[in-house]
């Protein structure tokens, strides 16, 4: 393709939020609209037009700007996927804010469009600084929504999340600055393949772990994580689950493994450590909430452990299985927080405690609400099941206990969420205003149906979006198997079983 689509992918919504800043409440809303629709159409094409059988990276468009600097986009499978994630949800998220945002209407759409410009930017750079520029940039955006159109302790919760986060990318910086200098590149691509000291790439990887692990978020340092989604608007919910925490996950997919493969096997028992604590004790904290909000952010730390299990795991299933779970989560965890916003616009409340019976009076919402907290459980023929399950495979081939402690985070997380939804949906309602407040209206229909769609579609055919990843998948493999822990250190160090068989056969060392 000829045409710069990426280019104008992330120009054309910068573009609009500078109009939308200019414009009157109304045409701010359907300018935003437009636009964000727009790129969805962009991202069906690119999706339609990416070839899978094809080289590995595709529409490429490169422009030297200075020095080793350069304006370079391109995709592969991996980010294909998790840019129509993004141009996926955005027109979701300017429908949810509709109504329910009042004030400097023009400004809180316009931070949404350069939002999406970021986002799109962040998985389309080829260019190590010009990631790191998008990668940090989103952080404005999401600051000032949660910031100015959040809940009460709105300045705490932005503070928190824009500290958190830009203080762990400062290292990564760092390290960057280091790469380019050792490997006299800044070109994503190249540097995957480069092979970087093995006494410097430890460092390296912590390095890019301090920032990684914070997006994810990781446990411990997640914290910031359920104070930023209690304050922030509907929306800002939705765009953080859907798509900033995967920035993490994309993280270690595009430089952790494949750039620090050795260093990757070396320290997996940290991120298994990490990932295992996480399972167990967020599904526990979440079980325990009595905020609608905090609870699904709990669940949301949760199920992104399966991501970062899955993808040291070190095998396809696992990997695979992890990308299929970041997309997924990004759907239905995008779509439990928009069912909270549904009725926080009624009642203007969270508290579990204030609701109750509402499959009496809004049984198209408790239709909703079900099929979600199905698909967040891991439902089979639903999205989470097929990428949980693949991340659990591979997790047991790698190491039988860590699967074993990532299976109770899904009994956990049957849980928690029924729980919740039992209170919600079922029972007597708390008050005459809980009993009386209206259904779905036709607005909440077009936002919550296409990902009831999506999610459905994932769950039952998968393969329309593992096909694009599956041979960036088997070029990691081929960078990160190699570097895999060999002998009697496999079964420590969470590498497949079968090797160690085979060692032990022939009597010899690979």
């Amino acid at each position: 393709m000829s045409f710069p689509i990426l280019s104008t992918m992330i120009l054309l919504p910068i573009a609009a939020a500078f109009l939308t800043i200019f414009l009157s409440a109304s045409a701010a809303r359907w300018t935003a609209l437009g636009t964000t629709l727009a790129l969805f159409v962009m991202g069906i094409a690119l999706w339609h037009g990416f070839d899978v059988g094809g080289p590995q990276w595709q529409f490429v468009e490169t422009a030297p700007i200075f020095g080793r600097f350069s304006w370079a986009l391109g995709i592969d499978g991996i980010a294909l996927m998790l840019i129509v994630l993004s141009v996926f949800l955005m027109p979701i998220c300017i429908l949810a804010s509709w109504e329910a945002i009042e004030k400097r209407v023009p400004e809180y759409m316009a931070a949404f469009l350069l939002m999406e410009a970021l986002m799109i930017g962040v998985f389309a750079a080829q260019d190590m600084f010009l990631f790191y520029i998008f990668f940090e940039a989103g952080l404005i955006p999401m600051y000032l929504i949660i910031g100015i159109w959040g809940g009460a302790d709105r300045i705490k919760a932005s503070y928190k999340f824009f500290l958190y986060t830009l203080l762990g990318s400062l290292l990564m910086l760092v390290a960057m600055l280091w790469m380019a200098q050792e490997a006299g590149t800044t070109d994503i691509p190249t540097l995957m393949q480069y092979n970087f000291p093995v006494a410097a790439q430890t460092w390296l990887f912590l390095a890019f772990f301090a920032s990684f692990a914070v997006k994810m978020p990781m446990w411990p340092v997640h914290t910031w994580l359920p104070d930023a989604h209690v304050q922030a608007p509907t929306a800002g919910s939705v765009i953080l689950a859907g798509v900033l925490l995967k920035m993490g996950g994309y993280g270690f997919i595009r430089f952790s493994l494949p750039m620090f493969p050795e260093a990757s096997a070396q320290l997996v028992w940290l991120v298994f450590g990490m990932s295992m604590v996480a399972v167990v004790y967020t599904s526990l904290v979440a079980l325990v909430q009595s905020d609608m909000k905090k609870l699904i952010a709990y669940s949301s730390v949760a199920h992104m452990a399966f991501v970062t299990i899955g993808l040291f795991a070190f095998n396809r299933q696992g990997i695979e299985g992890a990308l299929v779970v970041m997309l997924a989560h990004g759907l239905v965890s995008g779509a439990l927080f928009l069912c909270v916003g549904v009725i926080y616009d009624r009642l203007h409340t969270r508290e579990i405690a204030r609701y109750g019976g509402l499959a009496n009076n809004m049984p198209y919402y408790a239709l909703f609400f079900l099929f979600f907290t199905m698909a967040s459980v891991g439902l089979p023929g639903l999205a989470n099941f097929v990428g949980e399950f693949l991340a659990l495979v591979g997790a047991y081939e790698a190491n039988s206990w860590v699967a074993a402690v990532a299976t109770t985070g899904i009994i956990l997380g049957a849980a928690y969420m029924l729980y919740l939804y039992r209170r919600v949906a079922f029972g007597t309602a708390a008050g005459e205003d809980t009993a009386s407040m209206a259904d779905l209206t036709a607005r909440e229909w077009l936002a919550l149906a296409p990902i009831a769609a999506a999610t459905l579609w994932m769950g039952v055919y998968p393969e329309r979006f593992i096909a694009p990843m599956r041979n960036d998948v088997t070029a990691i493999l081929a960078r990160i198997e190699p570097a895999a822990p060999k002998g009697d250190a496999q079964l420590k160090m969470g590498a497949p079983k079968k090797a160690v068989a085979h060692e032990a056969a022939h009597g010899e060392a690979h």
